[in-house]
C-alpha cells in the first residue's frame, strides 16, 4: 500500500493513505474521560470539545494559507509555557524543511478565533538535525508577536515535562487530522515501546495528527506524536519519542534564545 506521512504534505513517507472519511463517534463527551484515568470509556475518539485547555493546541499552515485556512493545515501543535510566553512544541518532521509556517490555535471550520501566529526560530534536537532519528522526533518553536501579545496571554499555556515515567497515568491526544476542520480527542494509557519510544492505542488518529501533545491530568505535555515512523503506520495506535533529558536541553536552549 502507498503510504504517506502523518503530515498532510505531498511526499510520502510512513503514513498509510485512508481511502475513506474519518469515522468518529458523534458524542462529544466520550472523549472526556480525565487524564488522571478519570471516567471511562479510554481509547476512544471524537470531536474535541472546545476548552481552555484544548484552545492550547492549534493547527500548523504553510504561510502562503493565511488568506484562505479551510483544508490547508497539515500537521498538529501546542503552546507550552516558557519565560518569553512564546513557543510550541510540534513533531520535528512537522518543521524540518517546512519554510514559512503559522500557528492557528483552537482552529476550527476554517477560523482563527484566536489569531494566525507566525513561526519565527524553529528548535530541534541534534540527533534529528544531523540524521533525522526517531528518537529525536520533537521540536519547539518561537511564535512572533501579534499585536503586541504572546500567544501565552492570549491563549494560556501547557507545561513541557521530560521524564515522566510512561504510563503512571493515562495521558488526553488532542490533534487536527487532515481530512477534518475540526480537532479530535482521546483518552488511554500508553506503553514504553523499547527504551526510548512509547506508544498509545486511540483509533482514527491519521494524517495531519503529527505534533499532537500528550497531556496528563495535569495538562503537562508528557508526549509529542511522532517518533517511531513518524507516528505510526495506522491511525489507530500513535507513538511518541519518550521525553527525557534532550527534551529538556531542547526547551533550555529554545527559553533562551534571543
Amino acid at each position: 500500500m502507498k503510504r504517506i506521512s502523518r503530515t498532510a504534505r505531498a511526499w510520502f513517507t510512513s503514513r498509510p493513505a485512508l481511502l475513506g472519511a474519518v469515522v468518529l463517534l458523534a458524542l462529544t463527551s466520550a472523549s472526556a474521560a480525565a487524564a488522571d484515568d478519570g471516567p471511562e470509556p479510554l481509547g476512544v475518539t471524537a470531536e474535541a470539545a472546545m476548552t481552555a485547555r484544548t484552545v492550547r493546541v492549534g493547527a500548523l499552515f504553510g504561510a502562503d494559507r493565511i488568506g484562505g485556512l479551510a483544508g490547508g493545515h497539515f500537521c498538529t501543535a501546542s503552546v507550552v509555557h516558557s519565560p518569553q510566553r512564546d513557543l510550541i512544541v510540534t513533531a520535528a518532521h512537522c518543521v524540518d524543511g517546512a519554510g514559512g509556517l503559522v500557528f492557528v490555535p483552537g482552529y476550527r471550520d476554517g477560523k482563527a478565533p484566536y489569531g494566525v501566529w507566525r513561526v519565527g526560530r524553529t528548535f530541534v534536537p541534534d540527533g534529528w538535525a544531523e540524521g533525522q532519528d526517531e528518537d529525536s522526533d520533537v521540536a519547539l518553536a518561537r511564535l512572533d508577536p501579534l499585536d503586541g501579545r504572546e500567544i501565552e496571554d492570549v491563549v494560556g499555556a501547557n507545561r513541557l515535562r521530560a521524564g515522566a515515567a510512561t504510563g503512571a497515568a493515562a495521558v488526553t491526544l488532542t490533534g487536527y487530522p487532515d481530512s477534518r476542520e475540526t480537532p479530535v480527542s482521546c483518552t488511554n494509557r500508553p506503553d514504553r515501546r523499547g527504551r526510548t519510544q512509547q506508544r498509545i492505542d486511540c483509533p482514527d488518529f491519521p494524517g495531519g495528527t503529527s505534533g499532537s501533545p500528550w497531556t496528563d491530568g495535569g495538562g503537562r505535555v508528557v508526549g509529542v506524536l511522532g517518533g517511531y515512523e513518524k507516528g505510526g503506520s495506522t491511525a489507530d495506535v500513535s507513538y511518541s519519542v519518550v521525553l527525557r533529558g534532550q527534551t529538556a536541553e531542547l526547551y533550555r536552549r529554545a527559553a533562551a534564545a534571543p
